[in-house]
């Protein structure tokens, strides 16, 4: 999710020049698409959802349980998120009948939703998809107070270090830039490892600092960027630590995966990512599992507990379905208890029904359930506007690289751009 910052008159232009392309030259090719009917007259309800490895299992389950009311057909997206985005973008644009139910990364329900591509969950369909649903997936797919989506699954990030190098995992951020500079000073692992590369991982590293700061990006109502006193603090904590001597040289190019496999490497006693890093430890590096443990993500302040941010996806129904009352059914059966925690043990995604961790089979896929769902209770969100991806590409361009930040000037650096950026919506950057 990265790129250059572009400015208002040209983002109008622009937008309206793609949505026009998108109808000329898409809109054709894809009329042949629309939901058709399966043998016997059975519609057909197309999800379109990125790789996920058993979740065909889940559709099939699915079907079983409609009994010939409809059929579930599993479109599989590409697995870049942006690549996942631009395809679902121009289709929808283009008033495609053969998109059914979208899954929808938590970002972009607001997008969707703001250019009248989604339906509303209303009445008891809406009631069963809050139910038991936590707060935090939840408000990732509601806009203007309706709900346009229901979460299937989210996700939250954990603080990974070596139980041979450290006794107690520290519980601020200044605790472990100190604890690793020490390890250094002994000629030991010392690197802390995490996403810095330009691109939203950067990006979700500086909005969990902002809001463990008690900061703000953006206005309660989203139309306005403030980068108030709290976020101006994470700048100077994301450049602190940068520039502290203990990430990964490639810090500045490090992604999500590439974390990973530097922290499998041996040289690090800490990690920040995502839960898939488990796992993959069990795998890739089994002696240095045994070693690992995970705990809190880091505090910007001691005594307040951090604010993480949260990912996960939702399932949306297209406006232009032709089978909506099937669509909405089909969701429903896709993202319930039973199917949310199939797919927490088999894939690797954690629930968004908060129940379901108390499940006794949901202890061996996820020893960490408790620091998940601690986290997951009291969650950062991404700032929610319909001109999320606008935000991203901006502030991952100007937060890269770390080192380079000034604090206030950076802020207002964010603060004139992304009031630029938020005058788009619903539209390919």
């Amino acid at each position: 999710m990265s790129g250059l910052e572009r400015g208002r008159s040209r983002w109008g232009r622009r937008a309206r020049m793609i949505a026009a392309a998108a109808a000329v030259t898409v809109v054709a090719p894809l009329a042949a698409c629309g939901s058709g009917d399966g043998g016997g007259g059975t519609p057909t309800v197309n999800l379109y959802y990125g790789p996920e490895e058993n979740l065909q299992k889940v559709v099939d389950d699915c079907n079983v349980k409609a009994a010939g009311r409809y059929r579930i057909n599993y479109e599989v997206l590409p697995r870049p998120a942006d690549d996942q985005r631009v395809q679902m973008v121009r289709r929808l644009a283009a008033q495609d009948p053969g998109m059914d139910i979208l899954g929808l990364d938590v970002t972009w329900t607001h997008e969707f939703a703001s250019a009248k591509w989604l339906r509303e969950w209303t009445g008891e369909r809406r009631a069963a998809a809050e139910k038991g649903t936590l707060p935090g997936p939840l408000e990732t797919a509601r806009y203007q107070g309706k709900l346009y989506a229901a979460p299937k699954n989210t996700n939250t990030q954990l603080l990974w270090y070596r139980t041979d190098l450290v006794e107690q995992p520290p519980k601020t951020w200044d605790e472990v830039i100190r604890t690793a500079q020490d390890l250094k000073a002994q000629g030991k692992p010392y690197q802390v490892i995490t996403m810095g590369a330009q691109y939203e991982g950067l990006v979700v590293l500086y909005n969990t600092m902002t809001a463990s700061a008690g900061g703000k990006i953006l206005s309660d109502d989203g139309g306005e960027a403030v980068f108030d006193a709290g976020a101006v603090k994470a700048l100077e904590l994301l450049r602190r630590f940068a520039t502290s001597g203990v990430t990964n040289p490639s810090f500045s190019n490090t992604l999500e995966d590439d974390a990973r496999l530097q922290f499998e490497s041996g040289d690090a006693a800490f990690q920040i990512n995502w839960p898939f890093v488990y796992p993959a430890l069990q795998k890739g590096a089994p002696e240095l599992a045994k070693k690992v443990a995970w705990a809190r993500y880091p505090a910007v302040d001691a005594g307040t507990p951090s604010r993480v941010t949260i990912g996960g996806y939702n399932l949306a129904v297209s406006a232009y379905s032709r089978h909506p009352q099937e669509s909405f059914d089909a969701a429903s059966c896709l993202r319930d208890a039973e199917h949310q925690k199939f797919s927490a043990i088999n894939d690797g995604v954690p629930p968004t029904i908060e129940s379901i961790y108390a499940d006794p089979e949901m202890a061996k896929a996820y020893p960490m359930k408790d620091e998940i769902l601690a986290e997951l209770k009291d969650p950062a969100l991404r700032p929610l506007t319909p001109a999320y991806q606008n935000l991203s590409t901006v502030m991952s361009a100007t937060l890269s690289p770390a080192s380079a930040i000034t604090p206030e000037r950076t802020a207002a650096q964010l603060r004139s751009a992304i009031q630029d950026a938020l005058e788009s919506k619903g539209v390919l950057p």
